[in-house]
């Protein structure tokens, strides 16, 4: 009986929503995070009579037709982009981004990742990296004996000494722009990479060529709305426990058909 799998699929696919969703509201107080959503697309469908299809009896052309769908599957889990609420920490070395743009770390490997958090740390030769230590791109040293850091909206880092009346310019932060940031990579640990999807990067400095701007003394907080995802997550229940129930209809019209004699 069809309607066994067909509910099956339902019940696989509702069960992909609660999974995004438990990350989603697992991601509440993860900075720059944005909230993913799965989305669903039917299968193939049996083509019993298709439309269009010449009547045998006396060679009408079939209105309608018959076409029988198989169920669902899962199409994509896309992210939400959307701007977080600014969270004040008062950190010498914490940025937000407003507006669109990613900070350029470099991997261990070499290669490049993206990231909105901009949570900075300082390494102990004095090198602006990521919570985990990861180097910003393009590379700041901060001197040893900077009494404190300013950071404009441009990106640019200035250092500021007891012993100077005038801030040294220590170098200024680029942000990296996509096309289609919603086909970056997710690495985990707020890392993005660049793929096929997204295509390249452009890269500029804060406030140009369509990137944001950062400010000093901020983060960018999760952008997860949890009254929404509360609402889906009943929702998903909802339609998890009606395909349940589908599979135990057909199980007992199958428990009939048997006992049939």
């Amino acid at each position: 009986m069809r309607a066994l799998q067909i509910a099956a699929t339902g019940m696989s696919a509702q069960q992909t929503r609660v999974e995004v969703i438990s990350n989603n509201l697992a991601n509440m107080s993860t900075t720059g995070y944005s909230p993913r959503r799965a989305e669903f697309a039917d299968l193939h469908y049996q083509q019993v009579a298709p439309p269009g299809a010449i009547n045998a009896a006396d060679g009408t052309v079939v209105p309608t037709g018959i076409q029988l769908g198989l169920g669902v599957r899962t199409a994509a889990v896309t992210v939400n982009v959307a701007q977080g609420s600014p969270s004040a920490t008062n950190g010498d070395l914490d940025l937000m981004i407003e507006g669109s743009g990613y900070l350029e770390v470099t991997l261990p490997s070499g290669g490049s990742a993206y990231t909105r958090d901009g949570g900075l740390k300082r390494s102990a030769d004095g090198q602006i990296v990521t919570k985990d230590g990861y180097a910003v791109v393009p590379g700041i040293t901060i001197p040893a004996d900077a009494a404190s850091l300013t950071i404009n909206a441009g990106g640019e880092v200035y250092a500021n000494f007891t012993n100077q009346t005038a801030p040294q310019l220590l170098g200024q932060f680029t942000l990296a722009g996509f096309t289609n940031e919603k086909g970056l990579k997710a690495m985990g640990s707020n890392l993005f990479q660049e793929t096929q999807a997204s295509g390249p990067p452009n890269v500029a400095a804060p406030g140009q060529n369509g990137l944001g701007t950062v400010r000093q003394g901020y983060l960018e907080a999760s952008s997860v709305d949890a009254v929404r995802e509360i609402t889906d997550l009943i929702e998903a229940q909802r339609g998890y426990e009606m395909n349940a129930k589908v599979i135990t209809a057909a199980d007992q019209m199958l428990g009939a058909t048997v006992q049939v004699r």
